[in-house]
């Protein structure tokens, strides 16, 4: 009877720590478009003090990309996703270094913020059939 009296009434599951409509790669997207153009900015300005502000500015965002990539990695995708998409594990190494120093941090070129978005969009495209599914 005791035992009885102790079961739960409801028992929920979930494969993620919250439900999956927190997490969404636009967050990195528009942290990543952000760093795109403040690198625009920052070559069409020669004023020295505009150009350190978007220095600062601009690896503020490309850390929030990091950010943002890496909730998703380690809070949304599971192993049942990397068995299905064996490439996340690189795709996510490749844009988070595209992020840092090696990329958006450590450069100023835009072209290094195209390759950053064309991998955010690689991980949004995959991040949305696992939601459909």
């Amino acid at each position: 009877m005791l035992a009885r009296l102790l079961r739960p009434k409801h028992v929920a599951s979930a494969h993620c720590d919250l439900p999956c409509g927190v997490y969404d790669p636009a967050q990195a997207r528009i942290e990543a478009e952000s760093v795109k153009a403040i690198m625009e900015k920052y070559a069409a300005n020669e004023d020295p003090v505009f150009r350190g502000r978007a220095l600062h500015i601009k690896e503020e965002r490309a850390e929030l990309v990091k950010h943002h990539l890496w909730v998703l990695w380690t809070d949304y995708f599971k192993p049942p996703h990397l068995e299905q998409y064996p490439q996340l594990h690189q795709l996510f190494w490749d844009a988070t270094k595209l992020a840092g120093a090696a990329g958006a941090k450590g450069t100023v070129d835009a072209a290094k913020a195209d390759e950053l978005l064309g991998k955010i969009d690689e991980i949004s495209k995959i991040f949305w059939e696992t939601k459909a599914a």
